[in-house]
């Protein structure tokens, strides 16, 4: 499996490439701010077709690009609980913040529905770019945050660890941290239910690449995650 990552230019968020190899399909998870020019060019690379794009949750750093990363053709897809976000996500951001972002980029923050939504649900089995893809639902962070599970890991990730497995967790699980509750639509109880019921029953073997910060793996996070312990 290929999988490449690289962050937006606002935020540190984590954007990634993933396909079963070059010259393929591929899948571009959270297309965040101003990541257009580097998505291109690693579809150029690597000879690469979008067939979709994956939101891990609506929050705008995750998002922001998905219209024009996605173009007319391709669709993005995001759990439905978090589908009311895509309207117009600018719109839940703290003012203050969205001026500083226009500020630090010197243009207006703008926004564009994608043409194709689609909307996925828990436990769902997804058939895409030639991977199949799982849809753990494991809200806190926003009502529809998920995790995409693919099964192996991708080329070059060191095998010391026997690693089997990939999860996707976007801002529900971060190396040594977690997201955080306290914006609108966050739980501290849901996310307290989704990180005993959904996140500690991944298997050990399992590589996390997460939405903010470096990659880590669960047997990693169950020993040393704070948020872990006790549950």
């Amino acid at each position: 499996m290929l999988a490449i990552a690289f962050p937006a230019q606002a935020f540190a968020t984590n954007c990634y490439v993933i396909a079963p190899g070059e010259g393929e399909e591929c899948l571009i998870v959270d297309p965040g701010i101003g990541v257009e020019d580097t998505v291109a060019e690693v579809l150029a690379q690597y000879r690469l077709k979008p067939a979709a794009v994956l939101l891990t949750h609506g929050h705008l750093d995750h998002v922001y690009a998905v219209a024009p990363v996605c173009g007319g053709n391709t669709a993005a897809y995001i759990h439905g609980d978090d589908r009311y976000r895509l309207q117009d996500p600018l719109a839940l951001v703290n003012p203050g913040m969205l001026a500083m972002m226009e500020q630090q980029f010197g243009q207006r923050a703008t926004w564009r529905e994608p043409d194709r939504v689609v909307e996925v649900t828990d436990r769902q089995h997804l058939t895409l770019a030639g991977l199949e893809v799982d849809v753990l639902h494991a809200p806190g962070h926003t009502e529809g945050s998920v995790m995409f599970g693919l099964e192996g890991i991708p080329a070059g990730v060191e095998a010391g660890e026997e690693l089997t497995r990939t999860m996707v967790s976007g801002d529900v699980l971060f190396a040594g941290s977690i997201g955080r509750t306290d914006l609108p639509g966050g739980s501290a109880d849901l996310m307290t239910r989704s990180l005993r019921e959904v996140v500690l029953p991944l298997r050990d073997d399992t590589l996390v690449l997460t939405g903010h910060g470096p990659a880590t793996t669960m047997r990693r996070e169950r020993a040393t995650n704070p948020y872990l312990q006790g549950l």
